[in-house]
């Protein structure tokens, strides 16, 4: 990780991202459907049996998208859903403010809470059927227990490179710095990766600003990279 300033180290820095987000965005590409369908598969199914999924009560998730090639996460939205809502673990997911990279986290207690967006990505509308304000995480009272994150490119060293819009790096930030005021536990931050998504430790250039991950889950199962992980 880089702190340094100077324009020549951070241009090659965003280079060599630029380069790896293409090289990976191909990749998905032609990832064979059917094996992409088995990983999907798996992926949801080691996160619903982990006791570290069981055991939240408050998390947020993101609401994957085909088109991006992200690991889905129907089933894991499903599974908190169907619960009757005075038994649902309380959910938030992402809604899009605007293009400078801000992001707000939104409670959903239904799958008709969505709606597409202008880029055809599902996301919570600001009102909900009655017409109140959906509550925003960074609003409740309760420290967030877990945060399931998309991405582009992993490694086993905890690095994560999204897609360059910067915006689940900004949030996670901004979380962070709340969760420290507040004196609350961080959440647990976990990556959901296709088999292809994880490079060798050295291959993802990072800056300050990037945010790590605690654990990744990929086909092969779940894989622990902070302490705090590997106690859960």
């Amino acid at each position: 990780m880089t702190t340094n300033n100077d324009p020549r180290e951070v241009e090659a820095i965003f280079q060599r991202k630029r380069s790896l987000r293409s090289k990976l965005r191909k990749e998905l590409q032609n990832m064979d459907p059917i094996r992409r369908s088995e990983e999907d598969i798996a992926i949801q199914s080691i996160v619903l049996g982990a006791p570290w999924f069981q055991a939240s009560k408050i998390l947020c998730a993101y609401i994957s998208c085909a088109a991006l090639r992200e690991v889905d996460t129907s089933r894991i939205i499903s599974e908190v859903l169907s619960k009757p809502v005075e038994d649902q673990k309380k959910l938030y997911v992402p809604r899009v403010e605007d293009r400078n990279s801000n992001m707000r986290m939104l409670r959903i207690s239904n799958v008709n809470d969505l709606t597409a967006n202008s880029m055809h990505i599902l996301e919570p509308s600001l009102v909900d059927s009655d017409g109140k304000q959906r509550e925003d995480v960074m609003e409740v009272g309760d420290p967030l227990d877990l945060f399931i994150l998309p991405g582009l490119v992993f490694d086993k060293s905890g690095r994560r490179l999204g897609r360059g819009g910067g915006y689940y790096d900004l949030f996670l930030a901004k979380y962070q710095e709340l969760a420290k005021k507040k004196k609350w536990k961080q959440p647990l931050h976990v990556a959901l990766s296709y088999s292809l998504q994880i490079v060798k430790e050295g291959d993802i250039a990072v800056t300050s600003n990037d945010v790590p991950v605690d654990a990744l889950v990929s086909p092969a199962g779940y894989i622990p990279i902070s302490q705090v992980a590997s106690d859960r």
